[in-house]
């Protein structure tokens, strides 16, 4: 497994620091679809690929814009980052929407991803139970609360230690689904995420050319058949 970093002599800004009218990079990757039936379509997003619209109009390409083309009735039921790649579930119709979210809502639904961070990771799993609230004066950035947060719950463990590159990749299950919470309790036990442009210092952020963190499975009941099905997708770094 390798990554890139960003090209030597160039540093890659972090959010805070791009203009205030922020554009996404362009994304030339497709949208690898896993599953399609009758009630939904599990697909894998790309890097750099927004899972909705953005407030710029120049920023309109996204999952359901792509998808849409194809699959008119296409509806969202949930959402990765724009840096984040891996797997996500969208429903043909409102009834499949309407169950999927649901199962959301009440945490039916398993997710585990990968991430690679920085520094050696001492223990080989634990968990990150810090409640999370928008930094509403710096957003979109999130953070750490113990009086208005909201409850947030991580259980990580350690799939490899890379000594030569001072990194660690880690299986991430989040229990609660937060904004940014991987990123957030990634940084809070002392090791973020590489390529993170939000909660990494430059150092870090420019070990690598993206955002480290995949959704690599997800599993529901299926919202018509009520069978536990499950998806995996490989970490691409």
């Amino acid at each position: 497994m390798t990554w890139s970093g960003v090209e030597p002599g160039r540093r890659r800004l972090t959010r805070a620091e791009q203009p205030p009218r922020y554009l996404v990079p362009e994304c030339r990757e497709s949208i690898g679809v896993i599953h399609r039936d009758d009630d939904i379509l599990v697909i894998n997003k790309p890097a750099f690929l927004l899972s909705v619209p953005g407030r710029a109009p120049e920023n309109s390409d996204c999952v359901t814009r792509r998808l849409k083309q194809a699959y008119p009735d296409l509806r969202l039921v949930h959402r990765l980052d724009l840096d984040t790649s891996g797997l996500m579930v969208l429903a043909l119709h409102r009834r499949a929407q309407s169950n999927l979210s649901r199962a959301f809502q009440k945490r039916q639904v398993e997710k585990r991803y990968q991430a690679v961070v920085a520094g050696q990771v001492a223990e080989d799993s634990g968990e990150v139970a810090l409640p999370l609230i928008a930094d509403w004066p710096n957003r979109p950035l999130q953070k750490v609360c113990f009086d208005t947060g909201k409850p947030a719950l991580t259980h990580w463990r350690v799939l490899a230690r890379y000594p030569d590159r001072d990194a660690t990749r880690l299986a991430l299950r989040p229990v609660t689904g937060r904004t940014h919470q991987l990123r957030i309790h990634c940084r809070e036990i002392g090791h973020p995420i590489l390529g993170c442009d939000l909660y990494a210092p430059s150092e870090i952020l420019n070990r690598s050319d993206r955002l480290l963190l995949h959704a690599e499975r997800l599993a529901f009941n299926h919202p018509r058949t009520g069978l536990w099905r499950e998806f995996y997708s490989p970490a691409p770094f």
